[in-house]
């Protein structure tokens, strides 16, 4: 650990941290801004995600920039496509929220997104059972045994666009789920001991995920380390949200519009100084 593999751990800790409430806020203006017009909106916001991970793809000298268009671009289709296609469905079929008194505990568009918990384990074990750099599966591979024979697998080389892309739809859907699964009072509940090992073991595991990540010397990489970091550490932040310690201000942008707005600024300076300061594009590996 020295003051560049800090330095790198700090801003990627912060930019991917900045994006997890502006993915919440983005959602909501765009629903309640656009009223009846939302899904064009959606589909817009997706669009524009692919077009940021094809031009990662496409940028082959700065794999920093790269790396950052194919997290964006991963946010927006989330937000876009992903989130919107289980709010369309569950408006279509007229699903209701989860209820309890007169506050919304869970939106319905959450109801339905726990129906893709089959397709969700699914592509789990494909990429258990297939080549990758993911230390948490690799983990698995090893415990039972046939890292070695996946690691005689060959192929091409992903680019770290589409890697960081595919690896935070994946990793934001698992953790939804999951959160949605403690929350379930026919399952576990808000304040069930699941859910409260979720939420300090969520804490916990990312304070061990952040000392690895002060460690990173190539920023391209820390970025993509952070990624899981960030969503677990949201865990801790989406569970005592929902038990009510703190206010939620993402989920309501247009109320706090001005807190919600220095996110969007922040999120902007943390850009402009990373794209224009070259030594967050240098080739570094990891220390020991």
């Amino acid at each position: 650990m020295n003051k560049v593999s800090i330095r790198n751990g700090i801003f990627a800790f912060l930019l991917v941290l900045i994006l997890m409430p502006i993915g919440h806020a983005l959602m909501v203006l765009n629903d309640e801004l656009l009223a009846d017009q939302k899904y064009i909106g959606a589909i817009a916001m997706g669009i524009l995600g692919i077009v940021l991970l094809v031009l990662g793809v496409k940028t082959k000298s700065n794999q920093t920039v790269a790396t950052i268009l194919g997290f964006l671009g991963a946010i927006l289709v989330w937000t876009g496509w992903v989130e919107f296609s289980f709010m369309w469905i569950a408006e279509k079929e007229n699903v209701a929220n989860l209820v309890k008194g007169d506050t919304i505990i869970t939106k319905r568009e959450y109801l339905v997104m726990l129906s893709s918990l089959g397709i969700l384990m699914t592509m789990t074990f494909y990429f258990l059972f297939t080549r990758t750099n993911c230390t948490f599966f690799i983990w698995f591979q090893k415990v039972f045994g046939f890292r070695e024979d996946i690691l005689t697998q060959t192929g091409y080389k992903k680019p770290n666009a589409v890697v960081v892309f595919g690896e935070t739809i994946m990793i934001v859907w698992f953790f939804y789920i999951l959160l949605l699964i403690v929350y379930d009072d026919q399952i576990a509940g808000d304040h069930h001991w699941a859910t409260l090992a979720v939420a300090w073991g969520s804490l916990l595991w990312s304070v061990y995920l952040i000392n690895r990540l002060l460690r990173i010397m190539s920023f391209d990489y820390a970025i993509r380390y952070a990624v899981p970091t960030v969503i677990i550490f949201w865990n801790f932040i989406e569970i005592i949200g929902r038990w009510g310690l703190f206010e939620e201000i993402w989920v309501h942008p247009l109320e706090y519009w001005f807190e919600v707005s220095l996110f969007f600024v922040s999120l902007a300076v943390l850009l402009f100084i990373i794209i224009k300061n070259p030594s967050f594009n240098r080739d570094r590996k990891m220390t020991t």
